[in-house]
């Protein structure tokens, strides 16, 4: 049953603002639909390739929490079945296509991760949880020819990175052209109001406005948000296909860390984005960062931490961190485990969380960010061989007991 959603207009224009990069059709148009008190069904999808939600989605999960604060129905959809096809998106490159099993570990924790910033316990207004396995396992043949007749070749082709792919002499197989037709249905099968998304999910989530008025003769708003760029590099600070990023999984230290290695060009943007502080308030600390932007940076982690864990434990992880690289100390209360020899480091230190994949193992084997007691680690194969300290990046550590 619909209810009435409350239209303070002040609250309405931050939403609307605030991390927004493009609103369609128009930003007036939605903001009327939401000033008339209709409940909106918004959603935003975010697909398993991954075992982590990094702090770039959590942009658009806290904008949802300021919906579903004015009484509008959410969904959170999981990508399971896209996951298996490969979001092309946001790469230069086809996707490596992931297994049922894959998926179904990835996300394993999505919903407590998630949970971490929308309130999935509220039973006045419930929030969803869906898969489209649901749907999109069921469509037949036909039904995906129904869904390709909605668009043209030059429409699919003429997208940017598989414009980009076609021009270099890439492959770009067929399957890819699918991705968005199916994103796309979700909107339909879901009957939304608004998806919400980042602009790298453009495309698809116009799809979905196009395919929700073919099937329903309905209008659907299309929000899309601002990403994580570092502004000197104009690479993504947050990317689960490189390894990068924040993932909101972590623990209180390892939070606090990857925070502080974050470039100090990227730091304004993500106290816009990944905190709660007003604009104004923000504006003042990046004042103050242009002749201390160390000190920025620990209010930002900080106050990161906080949101996922806790003001106790922002304070005792900044304390920890201070002692430990500021200071130049190694930790005393580092995880330890007890293992075997012969069992792959990589293996570990993804078991324990300390790295996110194994192409972010790799990179860090690159760049001869891994050591043990010091020496550093060359082989992105070594095997488990001693006992020891291993110190992963600038700001992880792991005791490591052979049993």
């Amino acid at each position: 049953m619909s209810i009435k959603t409350e239209t303070d207009k002040d609250k309405i224009e931050e939403i609307l603002t605030r991390s927004i990069d493009t609103i369609y059709p128009t930003k007036e148009a939605l903001k009327e639909a939401l000033m008339s008190g209709k409940q909106m069904r918004i959603y935003i999808g975010i697909d398993p390739t991954a075992t982590y939600a990094h702090l770039g989605h959590a942009t658009n999960y806290m904008i949802l929490k300021k919906f579903h604060d004015l009484g509008h129905r959410i969904i959170v959809l999981i990508g399971d079945f896209t996951a298996m096809l490969g979001d092309p998106s946001d790469k230069n490159e086809t996707r490596e296509r992931l297994t049922r099993e894959q998926v179904e570990k990835n996300m394993a924790t999505f919903k407590d991760q998630i949970g971490k910033i929308l309130p999935f316990e509220d039973m006045e207004n419930p929030i969803e949880f869906k898969h489209n396995s649901e749907w999109l396992s069921k469509l037949g043949f036909d039904d995906i020819i129904k869904l390709a007749s909605n668009f043209t070749a030059q429409q699919i082709l003429e997208r940017d990175r598989f414009e980009k792919r076609i021009k270099e002499g890439k492959p770009l197989y067929f399957h890819e052209t699918f991705y968005p037709l199916m994103q796309g249905y979700d909107s339909v099968a879901m009957d939304v109001d608004i998806e919400l998304c980042g602009t790298d999910q453009t495309f698809n989530a116009l799809a979905g406005r196009t395919l929700l008025k073919r099937y329903k003769n309905k209008e659907k708003f299309v929000i899309t948000t601002t990403l994580l760029i570092d502004p000197k590099t104009g690479e993504k600070l947050m990317s689960k296909s490189l390894g990068t990023g924040v993932g909101i999984n972590l623990g209180p230290k390892e939070m606090f860390a990857k925070v502080m290695a974050l470039p100090d060009s990227g730091i304004g943007q993500v106290f816009v984005d990944c905190t709660y502080l007003s604009l104004k308030e923000i504006d003042g600390i990046m004042k103050s960062a242009e002749q201390n932007p160390f000190e920025a940076k620990k209010r930002l982690a900080k106050e990161i931490v906080e949101i996922y864990h806790g003001k106790s434990s922002a304070e005792k992880a900044q304390d920890d961190w201070t002692n430990t690289f500021s200071k130049r100390e190694t930790p005393t209360d580092i995880q330890e485990v007890i293992t075997t020899t012969g069992k792959l480091l990589v293996d570990v230190l993804l078991e324990n969380k300390l790295i996110e994949s194994k192409s972010d193992f790799r990179r860090l084997i690159k760049e001869g960010a891994i050591s043990l007691d010091g020496e550093k680690v060359l082989d992105d194969k070594a095997v488990i061989e001693k006992s020891g300290v291993y110190r992963i990046g600038k700001h992880r550590f792991l005791k490591i007991t052979i049993n």
